[in-house]
């Protein structure tokens, strides 16, 4: 009894450590093949060669070994990354170059004072901004004889803000059907930095072929003195292209773009990534051009003609004396206007002309008295 009693207690060590061994055995494998962490207390012991190390390596092995979580998240952070930066040479790598501040204020804004009259002859090309710009975006231009290939007569526009087409001739009534637009409207550019551009840099950014389309009036009125924040072309097909413009042109004259106008513009550009940036386009002078201006759409002359303008009300005759030769538009008092110094007359026979006051982001009609 006494030899048994003895014996027993040794065979339930061996067993219990035969048990150890090859549990733990076990559960390295179990480890690995699941890729649970291995508990701190067991370091060394998982089954996996080279494993006996410090407990911050074995906490580092499975982690590396688990393919199926680990290795696929990593993968297209490397390889998505330089795709999502733009190539050099788009609008939107320059939009990520572009300052976001928030406007200025409107303080000291007089059109003519701090971006200088209207249409200056910048290039010294001998013809005025607003010609040059007719001549560069109209099609069939038919230029004014002895104006050294200057002055556009007539042509055609397609409008690129609503793709319309317009017939252009030359004339108080009929000149506003087509207007010069600063894509970075001048007041928008004084919020935006150009209070600290020189005179004469903020002249050439009135002026830059770089900042000017040819457009349909409508559209030109309806923007004002909107960003692509508050204003888009309605031609949806255009739109990338315009951004690209107000972004090359702010980014030439060193100004910045809100956070909202930066939003709207980096929006419209995920569409046409590689959008370039803009280019002013070539303007050279058409003494060829010279022709008959098309008798369809002919401005008034001085010789008056019978008008739809004429059939209005009789104005006042001491008011209407005035204008009556010169055949000139019904006008709305107050309403936009181009080109400043057009003159108008109201359908009780005022006197009105197109003039910019200090503030304002367009010209009006204002009264001529």
């Amino acid at each position: 009894m006494t030899r048994r009693f003895r014996l027993r207690p040794a065979i339930w060590v061996g067993v219990a450590v035969f048990a150890l061994v090859a549990g733990i055995g076990v559960a390295g494998e179990w480890d690995e093949i699941s890729g649970a962490a291995e508990p701190a207390a067991t370091p060394g012991t998982t089954g996996v060669p080279g494993a006996a190390t410090s407990g911050a390596t074995a906490e580092s092995e499975p982690a590396a070994s688990t393919t199926s979580s680990v290795t696929p998240t990593a993968l297209p952070t490397a390889t998505t990354a330089p795709s999502a930066a733009p190539a050099d040479g788009t609008a939107l790598a320059l939009l990520e170059t572009l300052p976001v501040k928030g406007r200025a204020p409107k303080t000291g804004y007089d059109r003519d004072v701090v971006f200088g009259a209207a249409w200056k002859d910048v290039d010294r090309n001998g013809c005025d901004t607003r010609n040059d710009i007719l001549r560069r975006d109209l099609t069939h231009v038919v230029i004014k004889a002895n104006t050294q290939g200057c002055v556009a007569l007539a042509g055609s526009l397609t409008s690129p803000y609503t793709g319309e087409k317009i017939s252009f001739v030359r004339g108080v009534g009929t000149s506003t059907k087509v207007q010069i637009d600063h894509v970075v409207a001048l007041m928008d550019a004084w919020q935006s930095g150009a209070q600290k551009l020189t005179q004469t840099r903020r002249e050439q950014l009135a002026n830059d072929p770089l900042n000017l389309l040819a457009v349909d009036g409508r559209s030109n009125a309806q923007k004002g003195a909107g960003n692509a924040a508050t204003w888009l072309p309605a031609n949806k097909g255009y739109r990338c292209e315009y951004v690209a413009r107000q972004i090359t042109v702010k980014a030439k004259y060193g100004l910045w773009v809100t956070s909202a106008e930066r939003v709207a513009m980096a929006r419209i550009l995920s569409t046409c990534a590689d959008q370039p940036a803009a280019t002013a386009g070539t303007i050279t002078l058409m003494p060829n051009a010279v022709g008959p201006v098309p008798s369809a759409t002919k401005a008034p002359s001085s010789t008056p003609s019978k008008t739809p303008a004429e059939k209005k009300p009789t104005p006042s005759p001491t008011k209407s004396s005035a204008h009556k030769e010169t055949a000139l538009p019904v006008v709305h008092p107050g309403a936009f206007c181009t080109p400043e110094g057009a003159r108008g007359v109201t359908v009780k026979g005022t006197a009105m002309r197109c003039t910019l006051k200090g503030g304002d982001s367009r010209a009006r009609w204002r009264s001529a008295g």
